[in-house]
């Protein structure tokens, strides 16, 4: 702990003298937007395991040890708000406070579910942020994070039923795709946190039945803000660029063959170009879709959810989450902020 103390420091100091024209954001910026994923993380688990008993688990499938190792994951996320606030303040730098939150979980699978999901996406946040970063020794602190990120995101993609390592490249996510991923989950946060300079883009939805492989098909829909050109393509994001391919009008939304090469936890977005994908081109999006035969016992299904507004775990009733992003643009500078992955996705801006 004292080592990755040390090196986020010892970054921290570095790369605030470094020149402001080569870097958009400097790393007290960084570790906040940091400390905003694991404030989120670990009251995630800590609602869950407060709400869950080991028993609930047990009787919804999940044998032990799997409490247990929940308990680690949930200590995991606690240790990391501990070693990022100690590194903003060493730096003498404003620390982001814990908000306020609401998740989209009504029973175990629906837990689960969400958990399985958010690891996914902080995972192809620290990846496509990864080449930013400007301090070699901050780039090992913070990459430590991201192997235990990883880990807990393979264990409960087992856990839910999903091969726990469905590709051998991981597909990365820049910041305002994150962000328009994460936005839904914080009702408010403190007016004194940092502000974060993120935009969401309007929210998508999948609508799909059954298991989906690369050829099946699947249904897009955007929310009402979404401002659509009168040609419209999907994009699936991948480690090697985008995956562009044709969409068709379906029933007021779209629809879209998933091509080869996707398989796991993936992203989709919609936009107005078939050569890039860029926040001057995103219609709406991303949203996430499962790829590939389960493994296992049969994952719950994905339907839509609202996140209610009280910040707690609500009474069980079968809803999974389906996490399309949001519909606008949240105004950060009141400290409202999404943290899964965002915070990840910055970290190494």
């Amino acid at each position: 702990m004292k080592l990755f103390r040390y090196l986020a420091i010892t970054a921290l100091a570095g790369a605030t003298q470094a020149s402001p024209a080569k870097r958009a954001v400097d790393d007290a910026t960084i570790l906040n937007y940091a400390l905003t994923l694991e404030h989120l993380e670990a009251a995630f688990y800590a609602t869950g395991l407060k709400n869950f008993t080991q028993v609930d688990f047990i009787n919804a499938g999940y044998a032990d040890p799997f409490y247990i190792n929940l308990q680690r994951v949930a200590s995991d996320e606690a240790e990391h708000v501990t070693f990022l606030s100690t590194a903003l303040k060493s730096a003498g730098a404003p620390a982001t406070a814990a908000c306020a939150y609401a998740f989209p979980v009504t029973d175990v699978d629906s837990f689960i579910a969400t958990a399985n999901i958010l690891e996914g996406v902080g995972v192809s946040a620290y990846l496509g942020a990864a080449a930013s970063i400007a301090n070699k020794a901050y780039l090992t602190a913070a990459g430590s994070i991201l192997t235990v990120e990883a880990r807990h995101s393979s264990y409960l993609r087992a856990i839910a039923g999903e091969v726990p390592f469905a590709q051998p490249f991981d597909d990365p996510l820049d910041l305002n795709e994150v962000y328009t991923l994460a936005s839904s989950f914080i009702v408010s946060c403190p007016s004194s946190n940092p502000s974060l300079p993120v935009k969401a883009f309007p929210s998508l939805t999948v609508s799909s039945t059954g298991t989906l492989n690369a050829g099946s098909q699947v249904v897009l829909a955007t929310s009402s803000n979404a401002q659509a050109p009168s040609k419209v393509y999907a994009a699936f994001v991948t480690v090697t660029g985008p995956v562009f391919t044709t969409v068709t009008p379906s029933g007021g939304g779209y629809s879209v063959t998933i091509p080869s090469g996707v398989m796991g936890q993936s992203y989709i977005v919609l936009t107005s170009s078939n050569g890039t994908v860029s926040d001057e081109n995103i219609v709406a999006g991303p949203s996430v879709i499962e790829v590939g035969a389960k493994n296992g016992k049969p994952s719950p299904t994905i339907t839509p959810s609202i996140p209610s507004s009280t910040g707690v775990l609500p009474s069980k009733t079968s809803s999974i989450p389906q996490f399309t992003g949001a519909a606008s643009a949240i105004g950060v500078s009141s400290g409202v902020m999404s943290a899964i992955a965002v915070a990840a996705a910055i970290i190494f801006a």
